[in-house]
């Protein structure tokens, strides 16, 4: 869809010609604008959060000469608005029913802009109106199945939130453009649109929730040059009245369900341009008559089931530029004629059964910049003519059966603007990597080649590739020391030297690396084509240019690499990933490391090392994996930030660690000479004695028993004195909320008997913000205390009053703050106690891997979880931002009724003041991608986080798990990917998936991706979010019903 934007500004300036040239004209330029309008512009002002520049209270009340009017229709009581563009004006807000009352309007441009709500009926209804543009707001509802523009030229409400059927505004028959993409339209496409519009050029429907088949009626559209019905639900055959679309230049039909075989009728499009069949379901050969269509220049057909050999229909397509049927069944010896494709700039065959040698005329394709040949059969080596390529950019030939990496290199390094090379998973025959011979790559950034069996050292001509920034040589037999000109290469950001035989220690000079100090390390040359650098057993393989998949990162493991970890590592502060396990490394654990403030993983497991885990390491706020299993370390795990998530495996093998207490004992032990000196005194009175040994015995078991007793007096003592020290600390009395008459009989004391005084057996929940414990107060009611501890930057009265505010918010789905306590320097909040403890501990920690909640009560608890986060988004006084939504925080009474926590940690928003706030909190995972980049958070990042947990609900999977190969760590983007494929069904928890609720579970499936929507807005308000639920929820409970 890359020239969308090009026809649409053809047809808009059609359409301005006519509707501004008599505008011109009309009017009478000294009388005043209509009363009527201007109190209908001051209206719709006064629903917008902030005034149109110009239009103030102040303004001149002739509106015909405001910022956006334009006046052209005289009448007795003045001139009439004919145009309002108000475009790309920062607007929010509702827009006013007063712009009814605007019925002469022939231009309204509202686009690009924040405004939601319903649209007023009435404008849908102006007999005048030519130009109707509102794309890229948040308009909601519904637009009337009864509106009649009769003279609408451009109807545009592209990237909003409007729902139902599609408008179809009969009788517009001047109609040029008609673009309703990007919504959420559902229904099927109505058979009377080109009845209705018969001049129309330009018709979008994509990106919406369309269903069923392509109905007839496409042929009567007889000027239509572009059709796209790109990512809906559309299935079928295509209708065949498409094929007599003579002017037709672009059609877009990727991302359907579309199926049957691509009828020869096609080439009747003798004018098409732009061709995209992709992620569809299309079945048998590729027609040869594709030949015919000399004016094609882009034809994608990637993921459907095409099989057979390649048609030779490339003698007439001297216009091609892009070329892309990747992931199909295409087999037997490519036999196109690169020769005759002079224009060539873009060729993926990836992913199919080709065989043979790679064509070696692709070389006469000298605009050719990339070239995708991944995972396929090709023999051989590169041809030496390959050197020709003189714009060759991107290649890769992953997953093949090449030879002789030497001549490959030889030929590549002639490329001059070669940026990206991989080679994944070829050559081996057992063969070593070329030292002599190669100059290097002047303009490489990604070199891959890993899973190669290569053997010999990391090769010196690397030192030339100075604008290097991904280097993967992992899974090959490479030997020797990592070379201290490594450190040199200033744009390298991720280094995967991995499973390989490298020894000698790490060198210092790996610190110096600036691609990883800085977060300035994307490639400038990234573009949308995919190189897949390692492939595995899940869907896809890494993608270099998917930046996401691709942090900062050194990867050292299973190696053979001796000696200390370099203290100069901390310097490396955005480096989000470092792996030196399974190596033989010795020494501490550098304290500096804490100094890596983007680390994310940090695994330092099976090696050597000693000493104790530097506390400092709690710094890493955005540690999400973490382990030095099997080593020999000593001393207490460090307590607080990140580290409270971690499990026992992160720290196994290593028996001198401790957890939850002190390594030295407590129990009281007697000096060794006093024991010996005893000793000798009880064997002379025995001998002295002799018969009063029996009662010298009594007289010391009586005395030890005495001894023991006074000693556990004087312990409860020191713990009674602790007690009253910790109640003069603070209030005797604990604040509580709700209950006042509670509140005068709670002391201190008894928060403190109920949790054994925070014994660690009552510790039922641990978190970024501290240990939470389960008490049983003196009236037998069970609670939940966090206990944080810290200092917190604010006064007693302040941090008391926010806590106080936020007692207030109260809502079923909401976990109850009851009330609050101070000893010492700890601050304990004291909550409802929920009985089933986490989602994240029922869908990710039971031994039944979730099991036990079917769907019913994942729906059930998706919907309270709504329920709550709209409460405190647009219900709660002040209005609260959460700021942390994730499946930890989000708890469950003995009813499974999702109930959420931790809100009350966030920064409050006050309603009238701001909606942003620039203290960001979060966890991986969860964190929206414009977090890390405008560093506010919003009401719509919460959304982004709870699209996470709804992802988590379907697929029973955590968001991200270092476990896993790359590829498939990141649950949203391999959930993206399985639905872009038509492939949603596979990413359901298998334990909850059937044909029965297969429909509900794709409908949250929907929700879900909305909510991760890349524009924040894009994304549903919390209140869009309860409905879609319950909607799923009613559907839910009829089916339930029925049976």
């Amino acid at each position: 869809m890359g020239n969308r934007e090009s026809l649409w500004t053809h047809a808009c300036c059609l359409c301005f010609s006519l509707v501004l040239l008599p505008a011109s004209k009309a009017g009478d330029q000294n009388q005043a604008c209509h009363a009527g309008d201007l109190a209908a512009l001051r209206k719709f002002a006064g629903g917008l959060e902030f005034p149109v520049h110009g239009w103030s209270a102040n303004a001149s009340s002739d509106c015909c000469g405001w910022d956006g009017v334009q006046c052209g229709s005289s009448s007795e009581s003045g001139q009439r608005v004919i145009r309002l563009d108000l475009a790309n004006r920062g607007l929010e807000g509702h827009v006013s029913d007063s712009l009814e009352a605007l019925d002469k309007l022939e231009v309204l441009n509202l686009s690009n802009n924040s405004l939601k709500g319903v649209v007023p009926s009435g404008v849908f209804q102006f007999q005048h109106l030519k130009l109707l543009d509102f794309s890229k707001n948040e308009f909601t509802g519904e637009i009337p199945a009864n509106s009649s523009l009769e003279s609408i030229q451009v109807f545009n409400v592209s990237g909003n939130n409007f729902v139902g059927s599609h408008p179809t505004l009969p009788g517009s028959k001047n109609l040029l453009l008609f673009d309703i993409s990007y919504n959420l339209f559902s229904g099927g496409i109505n058979s009377s649109i080109c009845n209705n519009f018969p001049a129309v050029q330009v018709l979008s429907f994509s990106m919406n929730s369309f269903s069923g088949e392509l109905p007839l009626g496409f042929g009567y559209c007889s000027s239509l040059r572009e059709l796209s019905l790109a990512i809906n639900e559309i299935s079928g055959y295509l209708p065949e009245d498409i094929f007599s679309l003579s002017s037709l230049s672009k059609l877009y039909l990727e991302e359907n369900q579309l199926s049957g075989r691509l009828s020869d009728r096609i080439s009747n499009l003798s004018n098409l341009v732009d061709l995209d069949l992709s992620f569809n379901k299309f079945i048998g050969n590729i027609p040869n008559v594709l030949g015919k269509m000399k004016k094609l220049e882009c034809f994608s057909a990637q993921s459907n089931r095409f099989w057979g050999a390649l048609p030779s229909f490339s003698s007439n397509l001297s216009e091609i530029r892009v070329v892309n049927i990747r992931n199909n069944s295409l087999s037997g010896v490519i036999n196109l004629n690169f020769s005759a494709m002079d224009h060539l700039s873009s060729l993926d065959l990836a992913s199919n059964s080709f065989q043979g040698f790679i064509p070696e005329d692709l070389s006469k394709c000298l605009e050719l910049k990339t070239l995708n040949l991944a995972n396929n059969f090709f023999r051989g080596e590169i041809p030496e003519s390959f050197k020709n390529l003189v714009s060759l950019s991107y290649l890769s030939l992953s997953k093949n059966l090449l030879s002789n990496i030497a001549e490959a290199l030889g030929v590549l390094q002639h490329c001059p603007n070669l940026t990206s090379l991989v080679l994944t998973n070829n050559f081996h025959g057992g063969e070593a990597i070329p030292i002599d011979g190669i100059q290097g790559f002047p303009q490489i950034e990604v070199l891959v080649i890993p899973y190669c069996g290569l053997s010999g050292s990391i090769p010196s001509w690397l030192k030339n590739c100075t604008k290097l920034k991904v280097l993967d040589l992992s899974w090959n037999d490479i030997t020797g020391s990592i070379p201290l000109w490594l450190g040199d290469l200033n744009n390298l950001f991720y280094l995967d030297l991995s499973n390989n035989s490298i020894t000698g220690e790490i060198p210092d000079s790996l610190s110096q690396m600036k691609g990883m100090q800085s977060n300035l390390h994307q490639p400038n040359s990234l573009n949308d084509f995919p190189f897949f650098i390692k492939k595995n057993s899940s869907v896809k393989g890494l993608q270099y240019n998917q930046i996401s998949s691709f942090p900062p990162s050194l990867i050292l493991s299973n190696n053979k690499l001796v000696g200390p970890i370099p203290k100069s590592l901390g310097n490396l502060s955005a480096l989000h990933q470092l792996d030196l396990s399974f190596n033989r490394l010795n020494g501490s654990i550098p304290g500096e490391l804490s100094d890596m403030s983007s680390l994310e993983s940090l695994d330092l497991a099976h090696n050597n090392l000693t000493g104790t885990i530097p506390s400092s390491l709690t710094n890493l706020t955005f540690l999400s994996q973490f382990s030095v299993a099997f080593n020999n370390l000593v001393g207490s795990v460090p307590t607080g930030g990140q580290f409270s998530t971690f499990s026992a495996t992160d720290f196994e093998g290593n028996s001198g660690l401790c957890f939850f207490r002190s390594c030295s004992s407590s129990e009281p032990t007697e000096p060794t000479g006093r024991k010996g000196k005893n000793k000798a005194v009880i064997i002379g009175m025995a001998i002295g004695i002799g018969l009063g040994t029996i009662f010298l015995l009594a007289v010391i078991y009586l005395f030890v028993l005495k001894t023991r007793s006074r000693t556990k007096e004087d312990r409860l003592k020191q713990v009674a004195d602790s007690n009253e020290h910790l109640e003069n600390a603070g209030s005797k009395l604990v604040i509580l909320f709700q209950d006042k008459e509670k509140q005068n009989q709670l002391t201190i004391s008894d928060i403190l008997k109920s949790t054994g005084n925070f014994d660690q057996g009552k510790i039922i929940g641990c978190g970024g913000f501290g240990l939470v414990y389960r008490a049983i107060l003196p009236d037998e009611s069970q609670v939940a205390i966090k206990r944080l501890s810290g200092e917190y930057g604010q006064m007693e009265r302040e941090f008391q009053a926010e806590v106080e505010a936020l007692s207030r918010a109260q809502h079923r789905n909401l976990v109850l703050l009851q009330g609050y306590c101070k000893i010492g320097n700890d601050r304990l909040l004291i909550y409802s106690y929920m009985e089933n403890g986490s989602l994240d501990y029922w869908l990710h920690e039971r031994s039944d891997y979730g099991t036990s909640l079917n769907w019913s009560k994942r729906l059930k608890i998706a919907q309270g979880a709504a329920r709550g986060l709209a409460y405190l988004h647009l219900s709660c006084q002040p209005h609260i931002l959460h700021r942390d939504i994730k499946s930890s925080n989000i708890l469950l009474d003995g009813n499974f009724e999702a109930h959420l926590a931790d809100f009350g940690l966030a920064r409050l928003i006050l309603p009238y003041n701001t909606h942003v706030t620039t203290d960001l909190v979060g966890t991986l995972g969860y964190i929206p991608p414009e977090y890390g980049q405008t560093s506010v958070a919003t009401y719509k990042g919460d959304v982004y986080s709870f699209g996470v947990v709804l992802l988590e609900l379907l697929t029973g999977k955590r968001p991200i798990d270092m476990t896993k190969p790359k590829s498939g760590r990141d649950l949203i983007s391999w959930v993206l990917q399985m639905r872009k494929e038509r492939r949603e069904y596979e990413v359901f928890d298998s334990f909850i998936y059937s044909k029965e609720h297969e429909d509900q579970m794709t409908k949250m499936l929907d929700i879900a991706c909305f909510c991760l929507s890349e524009s924040p807005k894009s994304r549903p308000s919390t209140q869009q979010l309860v409905t879609w639920l319950d909607d799923i929820g009613q559907d839910c409970y009829l089916m339930n019903t029925e049976q």
